[in-house]
């Protein structure tokens, strides 16, 4: 067994527990990473008690609530609140996920939440995805043809239109991403599996006409081939894509033009 000792600055040590509100019938226990580059102090966990009567089912309910009535330094991202813009991605009893779209009573008690792993943190639940944002920007995400524009729009069959389902509807909230392992030890190089699906998606759009550049910038020993498929992504994924699957289409697409 490998012992791992961390230095005393990335401890995470026991925060300040809020104080229960009274004669209350429901009351659901979170606890909460906190950090800020502000006070020089070590990460820490912080206990607060919701009212459920007094707040929607979602733990994203629950975080509103601390922050509007308990404490209001508590930083977190958040806009649609219906699973579609990604904001509120984090990790949630061990787990990435959405925190609008999953229920305070999916998960067990007390609720432990964190930021998304193997990110930098800008605060709290706040990470940092600017690096995230620059791997996306690799792949060229948008319809690239030298075909004259057409008087209207770009038509496609409803069958090459199908080829683009459980991949189009990715929302980049870095579930997946930070879920893997290959992503944790080589997050330099490795694009990971949120990047390589929106790749695949251009890959496999009929009225796309730069297969092969785009094949031939991820023809690299890092940036395709350090997934090793062990499945976290597709199990972590809020809106049921299968990363791992759209990655190995382009490992067989790889190996189908050197024939």
């Amino acid at each position: 067994m490998i012992q791992m000792i961390l230095s005393r600055n990335l401890r995470v040590k026991q925060g300040k527990i809020w104080p229960k509100p009274q004669n209350v019938a429901k009351l659901t226990e979170f606890r909460i990473y906190r950090w800020s580059p502000d006070d020089n102090e070590n990460p820490r966990i912080d206990t607060y008690f919701v009212d459920r009567d007094a707040c929607g089912p979602m733990i994203l309910d629950g975080l509103l609530y601390i922050k509007n009535y308990i404490d209001q330094t508590l930083a977190l991202r958040r806009s649609c609140r219906e699973g579609i813009c990604g904001s509120c991605a984090m990790n949630i009893d061990g787990s990435n996920s959405l925190a609008c779209t999953k229920g305070m009573d999916e998960v067990k008690y007390p609720i432990r939440i964190y930021p998304l792993p193997s990110m930098p943190v800008i605060k709290d639940l706040v990470p940092d995805l600017t690096h995230f944002y620059a791997q996306h920007q690799v792949i060229e995400p948008w319809l690239q043809t030298t075909s004259p524009m057409p008087e209207k729009e770009w038509l496609q069959s409803r069958e090459d239109r199908q080829r683009l389902n459980g991949l189009y509807e990715c929302i980049l909230c870095a579930c997946c991403q930070t879920s893997c392992p290959s992503y944790w030890w080589n997050s330099d190089r490795y694009l990971g599996p949120a990047v390589l699906l929106q790749a695949y998606r251009w890959i496999a759009d009929s009225r796309d006409e730069a297969r092969g550049e785009r094949l031939n910038n991820l023809e690299d020993p890092f940036r395709l081939y350090r997934c090793h498929t062990i499945i976290n992504c597709a199990q972590t994924c809020p809106k049921g894509l299968n990363p791992a699957k759209a990655i190995a289409e382009i490992k067989s697409l790889m190996i189908e033009r050197r024939f």
